[in-house]
């Protein structure tokens, strides 16, 4: 086989053009005399010469006829059924430029296409080669301070930067175009051919061949345009350009730049020797290769949609009410109970038929770790507000609450209640037995000691002793009294080791009984308790939290003593 002057061209260039004569058996469905939309005269079946005899030639559009045979080095692929041929019945190898004939004329009508494509590709090619002396002109006019000649220059560069960009896309699109029309083209052929062959050739030919040869056969060919013939026309007209502002530039610098560019051509004329040899490789495992990237693409679109379908769900939990946003906020590993109100301010929502009223007005406060502190005011001064602030019941107007540094919105809501433990004016108790009681809501396993040592630091140990059946003493909130309801709860919200112990008015019954239980209670908080803990107590009475670590003032939603 002749060696054709471009090695990656070499795929290309055996694309036999025979003369096919063959005979044609016609189908069965072709039983009339209409004309077939190739524009040849179908057949009857009852004519009397049933082995018809037609030229190939005839059956194909006459600017498309004679590009069939083979599609691939050394012969065909398929041959003809019947096949006579003036010449061997083995395919022929060409030249480059007979297989670029022949693909021009492929191209047909269309051939403007590749004119204008060329066209803007030279002038794209000769605006790129002469950037670099009007940019070198432009730099040294202004080190020299010549303004006019510097703004020439720019002007110049700029114009052809934009001469070049649409002369690319123009150049781009055009070769684009060219290879659609050929490679229809083509498979329009092959498939005429495909057309008229007997039912003896589909039993010998597989369905998966045919359509390789339909379809990635036929599309390979498009790299004549799109890579082979765009590269070779733009490397000359800038190798040209680029020797031509050599020689003017310097002629001695020349002969050494000619001498490496011709060691790198023949390098890369090796290569490209080598490269398609290794295409031709490629190319008998181009069945797997589209079998890999049909399963790629099935495994990239399953992916895509069970991401997508996670985010659908995720949003049906939360519209729904089942999730919510801040379940997927922040848990940090141990809470340490440092709390920091910085200009918070709040909003009245207890009533919604009235205006809304300001209860804390840009309040500040810092609360340190293992500190009792007493919030003591009147009704309505706000010192609920902050527990239903800290708690996340409400979201602060302005301002912002931290917790160990972080900021409130930023933490795990559930979290967050889990390490805080609340205590109300009025606790319930639940129709089941006290043991049940102190033990419930806690997140944990807890045994009958843990139990007994809540129900100690709460002081009520005692009292829970003195019952006939003790723990198990069936309870409800009409048979104990409010300060043995409050010790209870004290018991449960101790048995869940909080980081923060809130009493919100908790010990009001609590004093009424036996108020000298306060000061043990509030000791047992802080020095009996298995971990540090920060305490906030509210009352309405400073003579009930004396004991405290300090005492906070609050009065229309700000801090009048501390």
């Amino acid at each position: 086989m002749p060696k054709s002057p471009f090695p990656f061209l070499q795929f290309y260039t055996a694309i036999p053009i025979l003369n096919i004569r063959t005979r044609l058996r016609p189908p069965f469905h072709l039983t009339t005399a209409k004309r077939h939309r190739f524009g040849s005269p179908t057949p009857l079946l009852s004519s009397p010469n049933r082995n018809y005899s037609a030229d190939f030639r005839q059956l194909l559009p006459q600017k498309h006829s004679g590009h069939l045979g083979a599609v691939q080095t050394r012969g065909g692929w398929w041959s003809l059924r019947g096949v006579e041929a003036s010449e061997s019945s083995s395919a022929k190898p060409v030249t480059v430029w007979i297989a670029l004939k022949r693909i021009w004329s492929l191209i047909g009508d269309d051939n403007w296409i590749v004119f204008l494509a060329l066209g803007a590709m030279s002038i794209a090619s000769v605006s790129e080669i002469s950037m670099p002396r009007i940019l070198t002109a432009s730099v040294f006019s202004a080190s020299r301070g010549e303004s006019a000649a510097f703004s020439r220059s720019t002007r110049m560069l700029i114009l052809l930067l934009i001469i070049s960009g649409i002369c690319s896309g123009l150049r781009s699109g055009c070769f684009a175009i060219a290879n659609t029309i050929l490679v229809k083209r083509l498979r329009q052929s092959l498939y005429a051919a495909l057309v008229f062959q007997d039912t003896s050739f589909f039993d010998t030919e597989t369905v998966g061949n045919l359509t390789s040869r339909l379809g990635s056969d036929c599309q390979r060919l498009s790299h004549v345009i799109r890579n082979d013939i765009h590269l070779i026309v733009r490397n000359v007209i800038q190798g040209t350009g680029a020797l031509i502002n050599l020689l003017t530039l310097s002629w001695p610098l020349t002969l050494p730049t000619l001498i490496i560019c011709s060691v790198l051509a023949v390098i890369f004329s090796i290569y490209g020797r080598y490269k398609w040899w290794l295409d031709k490789l490629a190319f008998v495992s181009i069945r797997e290769s589209a079998a890999y990237g049909l399963w790629s693409m099935s495994f990239l679109t399953l992916y895509r949609s069970t991401q997508v379908l996670a985010v659908l769900l995720g949003g049906i939990y939360i519209m729904n009410s089942r999730a919510s946003p801040e379940q997927l906020r922040v848990k940090l590993q141990t809470l340490m109970g440092n709390i920091q109100f910085v200009n918070v301010s709040s909003l009245s929502f207890k009533d919604y038929r009235m205006p809304l009223v300001p209860i804390l007005d840009h309040f500040s406060l810092s609360i340190q770790t293992n500190e009792v502190v007493a919030i003591v005011g009147l009704s309505g001064s706000g010192k609920s507000t902050l527990v239903n602030l800290m708690l996340r019941l409400y979201q602060p107007v302005t301002g912002q609450i931290y917790m160990d540094g972080i900021p409130l919105e930023e933490l795990d809501t559930r979290w967050l209640r889990e390490n805080i433990g609340f205590v109300g004016q009025d606790p319930d108790l639940f129709n089941m037995d006290i043991e049940s009681n102190i033990r419930y809501g806690c997140p944990r396993d807890v045994k009958e000691e843990d139990i007994e040592w809540a129900a100690k630091q709460a002081y009520v140990h005692e009292f829970i002793s003195s019952l006939p059946r003790g723990y198990q003493t069936m309870v409800d909130n009409d048979l104990l009294s409010g300060g043995q309801k409050q010790r209870i709860a004290i018991a449960r919200a101790i048995l869940r080791d909080p980081a923060i112990l809130i009493l919100d008015e908790a010990t009001s019954a609590l004093y009424a009984e036996n108020e000298h239980y306060l000061k043990e209670v509030l000791h047992a908080l802080r020095n009996e308790s298995r971990s540090k803990r920060t305490v906030i107590l509210i009352a309405h009475r400073l003579s009930t939290v004396k004991t405290a670590d300090r005492i906070v003032v609050m009065d229309c939603g700000r801090i009048v003593e501390a």
